[in-house]
């Protein structure tokens, strides 16, 4: 996602024509976008798109099981109990 970010904001330079920018060649300008799509091509034949995903997910599931278990009282073994 960074690398479109980047390449719309070189896009927007070069056609405000910002000084640095406006000299580069239209290649090096667009670049990013090939390089977000090269990523995306690698990040999902990978499968690394599939891992992020599960353990976004794993963390999730994590966070409710020990909200369930605070709720009944159960959480923090380690915590002194009355």
């Amino acid at each position: 996602m960074w690398l479109v970010g980047l390449g719309v904001l070189l896009a927007l330079l070069k056609l405000s024509d910002v000084p640095p920018v406006a000299a580069w060649d239209w290649w090096v300008t667009l670049s990013p976008f090939g390089l977000a799509v090269v990523w995306w091509a690698w990040a999902d034949s990978s499968g690394y798109t599939q891992r992020k995903a599960m353990d976004r997910m794993d963390e999730r599931k994590e966070k409710r099981r020990q909200k369930a278990l605070d709720n009944l009282g159960r959480g923090d073994k380690g915590k002194d109990r009355p």
